[in-house]
């Protein structure tokens, strides 16, 4: 898939992303003035930028979470390609975007910077590929961030179906299901069960189908 199709694929979340953080943003910059009326909000500004003109909004306030979304992705199938083009952009709309691979402080456990970049995230993007489901720490990902979503209603899962079926990932057939079958050699059916079920909390999301498509 060339990076103008990749692009033009990513238009839709990227605009649906603004509109739902720009809107807590105002909300939450709202409800800081309302309370202290002689200081301003303790926020960093941004702008939103439109890629058809090249020119920049005025800036509006980000709130002082450290982080807004989370990546969950499969390094092997989607690091140096979707991935990597999706961060690059919300990086760039200065969204302050975990991913796994080069957010990880050193010296803390790895686990644990996880759950909390989760907690702190409003918005959540597993993208499930074709071995998605092979990777415990995918699957771990996934069902704390179902638990998280279901515990803060207000956050939201966005999922991207990459050059897999959807239908294959919520009813784990298909490369889904060999997966399952190679875990269920390793670990009980309690936690084979919460990975199921965080996979069939996957909604509706984007569908890419081919690489060139």
């Amino acid at each position: 898939m060339s990076f103008v199709t990749q692009v033009k694929l990513l238009l839709q979340p990227i605009i649906f992303l603004y509109k739902f953080l720009f809107g807590r943003r105002i909300s939450d910059t709202s409800n800081n003035n309302n309370s202290t009326s002689h200081q301003p909000p303790d926020v960093a500004t941004t702008s939103i930028v439109s890629y058809d003109s090249g020119e920049y909004s005025d800036p509006l306030p980000l709130p002082t979470g450290e982080y807004e979304v989370f990546l969950s992705f499969r390094g092997p199938d989607t690091r140096h390609q979707l991935t990597d083009i999706l961060y690059r952009f919300l990086v760039h709309l200065k969204i302050r975007t975990f991913r796994d691979d080069d957010e990880l402080r050193q010296g803390e456990g790895i686990w644990s910077n996880l759950v909390r970049a989760i907690g702190q995230s409003k918005v959540y993007i597993p993208i499930l590929s074709e071995t998605y489901a092979h990777s415990k720490w995918c699957l771990e990902e996934l069902a704390e961030i179902v638990e998280c979503q279901k515990q803060n209603k207000g956050h939201i899962i966005l999922p991207i179906f990459y050059m897999v079926d959807p239908r294959d990932v919520r009813h784990q057939t298909g490369p889904y299901q060999s997966a399952f079958q190679e875990h269920e050699k390793k670990f009980d059916a309690k936690t084979i069960q919460v990975w199921r079920h965080a996979l069939v909390g996957t909604l509706k999301g984007w569908h890419v189908k081919s690489k060139d498509e």
